[in-house]
């Protein structure tokens, strides 16, 4: 007894530490310790870690102050103990925040088993500049050749920091993209700064720490600036300057002293400029030329003779009412890959080989006799015959140029542009190529990664490591539509389709609130919405259903997935004005006419001139006027949302004419639908525009032609994100999975097959005969359809949505007879959600983890609940149907297991070929 004793006083207190709730993971406006927010009324979230199951919490505190010792005289904002489970975007409700301040907040909760935890560890917000006049720098250009491809440009300002300092901040941002150094170093480790955005309304400014980079006495800060989005060429080779043709800087270095004074160092007429750098030829589509024997060694140094350089020009004539602090994931220098191969083609080319089609750029380690040139040509894909492909960039030439300085070993890697490759191509090479001469950098928006999806199938796994990088290549401060020709604009339609996915893999809360922002200072007066954002096509004002739509849909997706109430507030007249278009276009009769540019895009079609198998076709019209409906219905849930009652009831008025008005125009009485394509029937059930008497056969027509191509898709751009969903949501799950691991042409398996490493454009991007499909529209990284993701996450392993950001979770996982075993995590607001499961000799396994506080629903498929054990023991207290039966858990680990028997294809038979 006394050894039994003194073990329960060794372990008791472990025990008792371990149910004790911990908060981590804190974050303001998604963003972990940001700097330079400009948001008056900052949201903060938190998520709790505890080995106890069934926690919630019912109360917290936040302390909030302007120095991390959290005394009272520094606090701005106690809440004291609030009543409430709220832990995401609880908003800072203090006295009012101050410009260019940090901010130390911490948290504590209360949980339902009675426990209190301790205090948080002290995060972080730094505030940007609120007001206009908080600038007191002068936008600057240096004397340049405004011309079209011209050197980037290069200032200096050399300044004294005359007493101890504290702190110091740098403001920065500029027309075109800038690097910024001091004493000689990078400030920051972000590229292409200050991103992209709509420049005449919204214009990012980036704040840094360099507190650690002053030196007492002089001090040089520096600054070269590339033609960017700003003054480069953009959408199409004679679309160049479109912002601009001078590139100018802002900067505003703010120096705090230990004895309280503050001293700003501003870009002015003091600064001095030069475009006789190294950096002679820039572009977004074009690459980089650098000479290295043009570097002025020490230029962005304190000794250095700047005589040769120019005073700048101070431009009062640019506005700084633009300026907005960032809000979303810097760019950044994620990941470096190695080459996998180096040989030489056929026809001599010398090839490297990454082994991924990627977005970033090359860093070359190379040595050489002054003078000599190496330049590196970038592509996706080999031809037929091994041969360096480049006819897909159209006109982007996508090159570097290194001019050697020749003093031993030089390393480069560009500064202002970026590719799309896998296949490097390189010429002037001195000596010969090893691996370590040269790295593949990749880049694009630093967003956390939140999904992970595996199942027992290798080539499905593939697919999601192609759905992955996709996302990762084409997420690069904006949602673009590919990386590597002269496009790389931000589609709206290609976002919207994919969100739901991109929001699976990562996390793109800040990401999408940014871009939805430009999206709205985009948006034509009529409501209208176009075809890209920031919207360099200027197309007269047009705007296309499905890519319009992203207006709501995004809105929407990002409240549902992280509960982001806000964007909904913030976005909302965008999204009405959107569906206000269409209401006047469509008049009475409820028909938008007209309102698709581009129907279901890029459809299966078989070759123009066969006739013996039926293509994809989606009449626009039908496809405009589902849209039309489908915003409409989404537009009354935001209303309901944010409590606008009156516009809940008025755009489901609208939403209630529209389906009527669809129904009769474009549905028998016996549920078939209008052209009678796949995208028809998608999208009139998914968007609930068929009767409820008629959805059973209007589902069997959409099987009856999945089954009659042989279990083909025949979707675009429009009908493929919701293909395999409507099957599933209509009982045809196992149709999905044909359709899913399908490996001929046209499928999501043939690129896989092909040996694609991202998602392609075109279904046939690649034929079987390994020649091409359209060089002029071919990209071989084009994440659009990737959003098969979704249903992945949501019906594979059955990760679904009960109430907004995942505060209650419906687990409804669909296993496949194809798969042995399939798993997915994800890191919701409130922590780490995991689905799996496994079917071996004969028993079903089913693992779920649940974050604290939120409660969840899980579906045992197939399961009786007299057959079913969790954790080992019989289960109690769940309900059973046709689906199967069904538990509510709290939060905690479980595992549940039973027999498992295969259900034979019920309507493989009947719609069999």
């Amino acid at each position: 007894m006394k050894r039994i004793l003194l073990f329960l006083f060794a372990v008791l207190p472990a025990i008792c530490m371990a149910q004790k709730p911990v908060v981590e993971s804190l974050t303001a406006e998604y963003l972990t310790d940001p700097i330079g927010i400009d948001i008056t009324h900052p949201r903060l979230s938190w998520k709790i870690n505890t080995t106890q199951r069934n926690t919630l919490q019912q109360a917290y505190t936040i302390v909030v102050a302007t120095d991390a010792s959290f005394s009272p005289s520094k606090t701005v904002w106690n809440t004291g103990k609030v009543a409430s489970d709220s832990s995401v975007f609880v908003t800072y409700n203090g006295v009012s925040l101050k410009s260019a301040t940090r901010y130390y907040w911490r948290v504590k909760v209360w949980d339902n088993h009675g426990n209190t935890s301790a205090w948080s560890k002290p995060a972080y917000f730094e505030t940007g500049l609120f007001n206009t006049t908080d600038w007191t720098a002068s936008w600057v250009q240096p004397k340049q050749d405004s011309s079209r491809k011209m050197p980037a440009v290069m200032l200096r300002k050399q300044f004294s920091a005359s007493k101890k300092v504290v702190s110091a901040r740098v403001y920065a941002t500029a027309h075109g993209v800038y690097e910024l150094y001091l004493n000689g170093s990078k400030i920051g480790n972000q590229v292409l700064t200050p991103g992209w955005t709509e420049y005449k309304k919204r214009l990012q400014y980036q704040v840094y720490d360099v507190t650690a980079m002053l030196q007492p006495g002089d001090n040089v800060i520096g600054a070269m600036i590339g033609d960017g989005w700003f003054k480069g060429t953009i959408a199409y080779m004679n679309n160049w300057g479109f912002w601009g043709k001078n590139l100018a800087l802002l900067c505003q270095l703010q120096i705090t002293y230990a004895d309280g004074t503050i001293e700003n160092v501003n870009s002015d007429g003091s600064w001095k400029g030069t475009q006789n750098g190294p950096v002679t030829l820039n572009g977004i589509y074009d690459g980089e030329n650098y000479d290295a024997r043009k570097e002025t060694t020490g230029w962005n140094k304190k000794g250095f003779d700047a005589a040769a350089w120019l005073p700048v020009d101070v431009a009062n004539n640019i506005t700084k009412t633009t300026l907005v602090g960032v809000q979303s994931v810097p760019v950044h220098q994620i990941a470096e890959l190695k080459p996998i191969a180096i040989f030489k083609s056929p026809k001599g080319t010398q090839i490297i080989d990454f082994g991924q089609d990627m977005t970033g750029w090359i860093r070359l380690k190379v040595s050489g006799p002054a003078g000599k040139t190496v330049t590196i040509r970038h592509a996706e894909v080999l031809d037929k015959f091994g041969e360096f492909y480049t006819a897909n960039l159209r006109n982007a030439t996508a090159t570097i140029n290194y001019t050697l300085k020749g003093d031993g070993v030089e390393i480069f890697e560009p500064h202002f542009t970026f590719m799309g490759f896998r296949y490097i191509a390189v010429e002037g090479f001195p000596g010969e190529i090893k691996p370590e001469n040269f790295t593949a950098v990749v880049i694009h928006s630093d967003m956390p990664v939140t999904g992970q999806f595996t199942c027992s199938d290798t080539m499905i796994n593939k697919l999601q490591h192609n759905i992955q990088w996709g996302q990762k290549g084409n997420f690069l401060d904006i949602p673009t539509d590919c990386p590597q020709r002269d496009e790389r604009l931000g589609w709206t339609g290609d976002a919207q389709v994919f969100s739901r996915t991109a929001a699976f893999n990562m996390n793109v809360g800040s990401f999408f609130a940014k871009w939805m922002k430009d999206v709205a200072a985009d948006q034509f007066p009529d409501g209208g919405v176009p075809f890209v954002v920031p919207d360099v096509l200027q197309t007269n004002r047009a705007t296309s259903a499905g890519w319009g739509d992203v207006a709501v849909i995004v809105p929407w997706t990002m409240y549902q997935v992280y509960a982001d109430k806000r964007i909904l507030q913030t976005q909302y007249p965008s999204m009405k004005a959107y569906v206000d278009k269409i209401i006047k276009k469509a008049g009475d009769s409820y028909i938008w006419r007209g309102g698709s540019v581009f129907g279901d895009w890029l459809f299966y079609r078989p070759g123009i001139y066969d006739f013996s198998e039926p293509n994809g076709y989606t009449n626009p019209d039908m496809i405009a006027t589902a849209f039309y409906a489908y915003s409409a219905k989404l537009l009354s849930q935001a209303a309901g949302a944010i409590g606008n009652t009156a516009d809940e009831k008025k755009y489901n008025d609208v939403f209630e004419g529209v389906k009527k008005a669809f129904i009769h125009n474009y549905m028998t009485p016996t549920g078939r639908i209008f052209a009678d394509s796949q995208t028809g029937y998608v999208l009139a059930l998914k968007f609930n525009l068929v009767p409820d008497s008629l959805k059973s056969r209007a589902a069997a027509y959409l099987v009856e032609d999945v089954r009659s191509r042989n279990n083909h898709l025949s979707t675009g751009f429009l009908g493929t994100p919701y293909l395999c969903q409507v099957l599933s949501q209509n009982g045809y799950t196992n149709v999905a999975y044909d359709l899913l691991l399908q490996k001929t042409y046209p499928s999501w398996l043939y690129p896989v097959k092909m040996g694609a490493t991202t998602i392609w454009e075109r279904w046939d991007g690649i034929k079987t005969d390994s020649t091409f499909q359209d060089k002029g529209m071919n990209s071989f990284n084009h994440y659009s359809y990737g959003a098969v993701g979704d249903w992945m996450y949501q019906h594979v392993t059955g990760l679904q949505i009960g109430k907004p950001g995942y505060k209650n979770i419906v687990l409804k996982p669909e296993p496949g007879r194809q798969f042995t075993f399939a798993k997915a995590t994800f890191e919701t607001m409130y922590g780490q959600l995991l689905s799996e499961w496994e079917v071996k000799d004969g028993i079903m396994r089913i693992h779920v983890k649940i974050p604290a506080n939120t409660t969840a629903g899980l579906t045992l498929p197939q399961a009786h609940a007299e057959d079913v054990k969790q954790d080992g023991k019989p289960l109690t207290g769940a309900s059973g149907d046709a689906n199967g039966t069904t538990v509510q858990l709290g939060s905690g680990d479980y595992t549940f297991n039973y027999p498992w028997v295969v259900v034979k294809d019920k309507v493989a038979a009947k719609y069999a070929k």
